[in-house]
This record gives structure tokens, sequence and C-alpha cells, in this order.
């Protein structure tokens, strides 16, 4: 069995599959019909734990053993996940302080799933000994093409727990950061307040304070709680480094969350998952009332691509797969609609073109129990195909007949730091100035522009850019400082960027802090707008946020009151006002011109991702829509008027 190795191979199907969820006379039809499909990589056991081990050291391997046999008979790759997610009932009652509690203090108990806190010695004592007992029996199994650690870190906000366990970690956290309780007072400034210690052992958790904790104190917990989630993977990936060489080692990320640095667990992996799930992605996070509507049934045309380049982004060596894709109505989100035909197959594309390894939908068979029974799958729960399995029979004869895609280079270069991210959830000031979003609306106007976009960590190389963004980085390292200051393209520095210091405090400097050294100019002040509370531009307006700055830098784009947003000095713009699409769209256009980058403004709903030799193309209009004229080569798949939801692929003159 070839394992899942290497970025330049054709893309592979999978799908998600729980044989402890059906009868074993099945099991050997649902492999045949898998393979048929095209599908050759499933992913089995990360919620399997109570079948795995039903008593304490009492293990049930058979059903396992038989199941894996099975799906390798029909050709089929496994990608095995350790059952940390899910621990037992007996687990649970041997040791209840294991449990996360809520920032309220209350404990989140048995009863669904990710019930544990990361910051337990005891549970990460058990899940090293379920991952090695598996890693043991499997490790050389030739079946066995990858292993997946645990599931969807943080899922439910599982990330931050408020346990005895996660406190007393905490202040062992703190003590190796910064030495000296001294050191700590002064590094949060806890002069304020009377905040001072007189040990680590004083330190609390910042939950329930009588009003807002120190950001100090907020932001060393995210550190820490980011920490924990790392170090809890590094148990269970080293050990199945050890017991099973040869295998690549994932997790399974999930759509815009941020409660741990993905840069710093994707450096850990051997490839970096995510899962994708574009209609309840579309309910569940702030895109206008507008887009809901028209994208209903496609998701917004940014979202997939956003979280696709940013995890690339985060993988080690830029090796990512799309562990979980969403295949019809989900279970969880505000609405659940069904997607519109043609969609999963380009969602399956879209995956290909920015680089996937993989595409794993996520289910095989609906459930007809528990929690996600209306969640669809391939297969509905009558085992009658569901709507998308067609759609995945058909793009797998697209997927062998493009082959291998190649690299798609970018010239364009988004910053994103989960750090800046808890920096803005911390300290807002003004609702909805989320550093997160922030980079999706800067992203949302390059790829408007037809533009291949990166999105990298700070301190990534950037040789490769015509024009490097920094959408909200308020921390900023003076190494990154610098290496902006070497860099000859075009550079975007958005609002906030370097407006504290590593322990949130205001910069000696004052804002931008150490990008001075890049821009010329100082922010004297920032005010954040309520809704309405605009300064109309030419088709733009400052709204949200607003630096004022002392500069000599020319003002470039000026409100009609004489507000300015956005200053200009050589290669350098400084936006002072939120990127909202219409004003990033204006100065991405600017900044892309002046880059020399080749641009092709896009229909509405449409996109465009160079990839090798291809152009693929992607309708998310619910309209057929030709292709725009800029767009030339030979036609691969489809035609020159994409059909909604369709994809049109044409090789590069």
């Amino acid at each position: 069995m070839a394992h899942d190795q290497g970025k330049d191979a054709q893309m592979r199907l999978g799908v998600c599959y729980y044989p402890e969820h059906w009868p074993r006379d099945l099991w050997d039809d649902d492999a045949r019909r898998m393979a048929d499909a095209g599908i050759t990589r499933v992913r089995i056991g990360e919620f399997a734990w109570s079948r795995l081990e039903p008593q304490p050291g009492q293990f049930d391997w058979q059903w396992l053993d038989d199941a894996i046999a099975v799906l390798a008979r029909h050709g089929h790759g496994i990608i095995l996940g350790t059952p940390t997610a899910t621990p037992p009932k007996w687990l649970v009652d041997r040791m209840p302080d294991m449990l996360a509690c809520d920032e309220g203090g209350a404990v989140r108990k048995f009863g669904s799933r990710r019930h544990y806190c990361f910051s337990h010695d005891g549970y990460r004592q058990e899940c090293a000994r379920i991952t090695m007992a598996m890693a043991q029996r499997y490790g050389h199994n030739p079946a066995i093409a990858a292993w997946q650690t645990d599931n969807e870190y943080g899922c439910h906000d599982t990330v931050l727990s408020y346990s005895d366990a996660a406190r007393e970690a905490f202040c062992i956290w703190l003590a190796a950061r910064y030495g000296t309780v001294a050191a700590l007072n002064a590094a949060w400034g806890n002069v304020f307040w009377s905040m001072e210690y007189a040990s680590f052992d004083e330190v609390d958790l910042p939950n329930l304070t009588v009003t807002e904790a120190n950001p100090a104190h907020w932001l060393a917990f995210r550190r820490f709680s980011s920490d924990q989630v790392l170090s809890f993977d590094r148990i269970q990936t080293d050990i199945l480094r050890e017991l099973s060489p040869g295998r690549d080692v994932v997790h399974n990320a999930m759509g815009f969350f941020t409660d741990y640095d993905h840069h710093a667990l994707g450096q850990q992996l051997d490839a970096l998952g995510w899962d994708s799930y574009p209609l309840g992605f579309l309910e569940m996070f702030p895109f206008s009332a507008a887009d809901k509507l028209a994208y209903a049934r496609q998701g917004q045309p940014d979202i997939a691509a956003f979280l696709h380049d940013l995890y690339r982004g985060c993988a080690r060596n830029g090796r990512w797969w799309v562990l979980e894709q969403q295949p019809g109505p989900v279970n969880w989100a505000r609405h659940n609609p069904a997607p519109l035909p043609g969609m999963v197959r380009l969602w399956t594309l879209e995956a290909m073109a920015h680089g996937a390894e993989l595409t794993s939908y996520f289910r095989w068979r609906q459930a007809p129990f528990a929690q996600e029974q209306m969640h669809a799958g391939l297969l509905r729960p009558d085992s009658a195909p569901a709507p998308a399995l067609a759609e995945v029979t058909q793009v797998s004869a697209d997927i062998a007949r493009l082959g291998p895609t190649g690299e798609g280079a970018a010239r364009v270069a988004i910053v994103f730091a989960y750090l800046s991210e808890w920096v803005t959830q911390t300290q807002p000031q003004g609702e909805g100035a989320s550093a997160l979003w922030a980079a999706f609306n800067c992203y949302r106007a390059a790829r408007k522009l037809g533009l291949n976009v990166d999105i990298i960590r700070p301190g990534a190389p950037l040789d490769a850019y015509g024009l490097v963004i920094l959408p909200c980085q308020p921390i900023v390292e003076d190494n990154f400082a610098r290496q902006l200051q070497g860099f000859t393209g075009q550079i975007i520095i958005g609002p906030r960027s370097g407006s504290k210091t590593d322990e949130f405090s205001i910069p000696d400097n004052l804002a931008p802090g150490p990008l001075q050294s890049v821009f010329s100019g100082v922010v004297t002040a920032s005010e954040s707008l309520r809704p309405g509370l605009v300064h109309q531009g030419q088709g733009w307006d400052i709204g949200l946020w607003l630096d004022h700055l002392d500069t000599q830098a020319t003002a470039e784009l000026v409100a009609d009151d004489g507000t300015a947003a956005c200053y200009r000095a050589e290669n350098i713009r400084y936006l002072a006002a939120w990127p909202k699409p219409a004003l990033i769209a204006e100065v991405m256009k600017r900044a892309a011109r002046d880059a020399g980058l080749e641009v092709v403004r896009m229909p509405k709903g449409m996109r465009m991702r160079q990839s090798g030799n291809y152009r693929f193309v992607f309708n998310y209009s619910a309209a057929a829509q030709p292709l725009p004229d800029a767009i030339s080569g030979e036609l691969v798949i489809g035609d020159r008027l994409v059909a909604p939801g369709g994809v049109a692929v044409l090789a590069a003159g």
C-alpha cells in the first residue's frame, strides 16, 4: 500500500467511515461502492474508544482488524484516527477532574464529545496509552496510509479551559516564561489597579473577574492554551512516528477557528488537514445578509479558498488535505440548505486547484441516530445514493483527466498571525474589528482581481511576491520589520498594525511601533466608528476603525470631508481605515498596478485559480456566466459559458 507522502502526486479522494455504526454484512459492499466512485482513502476510528476498550485494559481489536482488512481488500488506504476526542464513560468516572470547565466555572460533562481538558496530566497519560496500543497493533499494517491525531482540536470552544488542572499548568507556564514574578508584574503593568502578585501561585485564570481582566493576562492565557494543544498533540505524534514509521501524521483543523496557533501545529505534522463546510460557515460567520441569500446553496466564493490558502501556509512544506468535505445539508448551522447541484464537484476541484493532496467527504452514509442524524452523507441512511455520490464519481474522472496540476505560484502574500486575532478578540475596541476578518476582506479583494494569493506567517520568505499585505497585525517583531524594510515590492500596512508590544501595551514610540522603520509616520489617535458614522469617499467609505496619523506621506485616498483613508510613501501604503470591501478593493487595485501584476476583473460570483499549466474558473453564481475575454487557453473541462455551480479548466497557452 502506498503511503500518503508527497505533494506532487494527483489528488486522491477519500471518505469518512464508521464501520462500528453499521452491520458487518454492509462493510464489503460499502468498500466496493467507495472504490467504484473513485475513492481510495478511508478515514476511520477517531470516535471509537468505547468499542476499542470497553473496559479498562480490555481491548476488542477484532472488529477493527476485520474492517481494515475489508477496506484494504478493495484497494483502500486507511487514515486511522486516535480516539482521544471521545474518552469513554468509564475513564471519566475514574478521574472526573479531567473534564474542562467553561468560562463561568461550570464543568463540561460527559454526553457528547471533546469532554476533556488539554492540561490534565492523567488524561494525557491515558491518551498516550491508547495511542501506543493502536500504533503497536497497526503501526506496520500495510493498509495504514496515515494517522490522524484526535479530532478537531478546540471544537465546541474547548481550547480555553478554566479547570483546576488548567490553572496549575498555567502557573508553571508563567514561571517558565517570565522567570520571576517581578518580571511578570512589570510586563503586565500590574501596578495598575493594584494587581501585583507576590508569587506565581497567586495568579488565577482571567475569568470570573468583576470587570475585564488585564489584557496582558488574557494574552498570556491565550498563548498558554495554544501551547497546551501543541504539547498534547506532540505526545501522540511522537508515539506514532516511532511505532509507525513512514506514514503521514495529520490533524483536521476547522474553518475560521483561531483559538490555537495553526502555524505551530502545522510545523509538527506531516500534513495539515481541515474540515470544509462552505454552507455551514456561510450561516455561522459574519457574512452580509445579501451574501447569505445570494450564496445560500453555494457558499460565499472566497470561504473555502481562503481556508485552503491559510492552511497551506500553516502546513510544513505546504502539504495540506481536506479531511472532511461537506456533501449535502449539515446539522449544526443556523439554517442548513442543500448545495446547488454541481457544488460538491466544484468544491473538490477548487481544493485540487489550491494544492490539496486529498479531499475526503464527510461522511459515507448518513447516520439515522444520535447527534448528527440530520447531517447528509454520500449515501442516505437506507444506503441509496445521496445526490453528492454522482458528483464524486464525476469529479474522480475529472481528476484523472487533469492529472497532477503542479504548483499554483502566487505574487500576492497576505500576512496573518493567530496572535493578531487574539489581540483583537481580547481588546476589540470596536465591534467587528477582527484581524481574521480584516485578512479575509483583503483576500476577497485580491481574488476579485483574479490573483493567486498565499497566506503566510510573519517571517516567511517574501522574495517570490510583488505585493505583501499586513491586514491587521498589532504585534510586529523587530525581525519581521527589518525583513519588510528590505523588501522592494509593494506593501500595504493595515490599521492597528504595530500598535502593541509583545506584552500587550502601547509601544514607547506609538503605533506602528517597529514598522516606523518601514513607514515614516506615527498614529496619534485611533477611534472606532459605530454603524452609520462614516466618512464618505468616491465609491468607498471610512467606517468601523480610523487611525489618525502624523506623517509626511502623501494622503492618497481622502474622503469628501478631508479625512485620509490611505497614505502612500514610495512602495508603502498605510491603510488608516478598516479594510472594508470597497475601500480595500480600491487600495488593492492601485497596489497591484504598481506591483506590475496582471489582473483579471472577475464577474460577481466567479473566481479563478492558476495552478501549474491550468487555469481553474469557478462559478459560484446561481446563473450561468461567460468567461471573461481576458481568460484564454484551450478548454480541458467545461465550456466558456460556465453553468451555475460549474467549473471550467483551461490549459494555459
